[in-house]
């Protein structure tokens, strides 16, 4: 039973196809496009891939995306799938005031990070990191019930707004500095800073609730720029969301697979 697995983003679509849904299954292809190529996918990336006989996916980008997508996926006789955040699924209990309104991706990341979690040890509070348009810090304790998290915009929002509010700030991408000298420097190390400084008071906000220090995970096109100036270990995960994918649809489908 081959699996299809797509993330469509703020930005791009990534899929990854799956020997089978369940975490171990090799992978015999996989691919990103950015949104405006969405397109192009059933005559391009797509064409020559087996015909999944699952697929399961999650989208942040709206229904018009969405459509796109499954247009694209009319080359193969597969239903197209998407996860909506619930009350629980997969082990994780949401705690969010109205579940249904948590975004998937954020859904779908967490679980993939607890079982990632689970799968190589112990229980424990986690804190899953998610870096790209925007970045999302979310809390999980040592049961599985999601706390909460944080929402804030990602380096290139944070510097389109500077540039759009503030005069004479159109400059060059900086580095990351612990005292910068120049304004390019200093808008690139701000950003940095101020994410690491959310994922610094979550992991605060987390041992004084739970009692014990998380683990940390990040994923994200963005993640391994953050990676430097994590002052918390952490672990730097590809795409939690396929784990999280792998994992709902070994759940899904249990019985067929075996």
């Amino acid at each position: 039973m081959t699996f299809l697995a797509i993330d469509v983003g703020n930005t791009r679509l990534k899929w990854a196809l799956f020997d089978a849904p369940h975490a171990s299954a090799p992978v015999r292809a996989h691919g990103a496009e950015f949104l405006d190529n969405i397109d192009r996918l059933a005559d391009g990336a797509w064409a020559g891939l087996p015909a999944p006989t699952r697929m399961l996916g999650c989208v942040v980008a709206g229904d018009a995306v969405k459509r796109r997508v499954v247009e694209q996926m009319e080359l193969w006789d597969v239903q197209a799938q998407w996860v909506v955040s619930s009350a629980q699924e997969a082990g994780l209990v949401n705690g969010y005031d109205h579940p249904s309104r948590l975004g998937s991706d954020r859904w779908v990341a967490m679980i993939g990070a607890r079982h990632r979690m689970l799968s190589g040890g112990r229980a424990r509070p986690l804190i899953v990191v998610m870096v790209g348009t925007a970045v999302t810090v979310d809390a999980i304790d040592a049961e599985g019930r999601f706390l909460g998290g944080l929402i804030l915009p990602g380096h290139g929002i944070m510097l389109r707004a500077l540039e759009t509010g503030t005069a004479g700030l159109h400059v060059p991408t900086g580095e990351v500095r612990l005292f910068p000298t120049n304004t390019s420097d200093a808008l690139t190390s701000g950003g940095t800073y101020a994410i690491a400084g959310a994922v610094e008071r979550m992991v605060q906000h987390v041992m004084a609730h739970c009692g014990e220090e998380p683990a940390c995970m990040m994923t994200g096109g963005a993640g391994w720029k953050m990676a430097p100036s994590m002052t918390r270990p952490f672990e730097l995960v590809e795409n939690l969301i396929f784990d999280g994918l792998l994992e709902i649809a070994a759940r899904r489908w249990a019985a067929v697979v075996a």
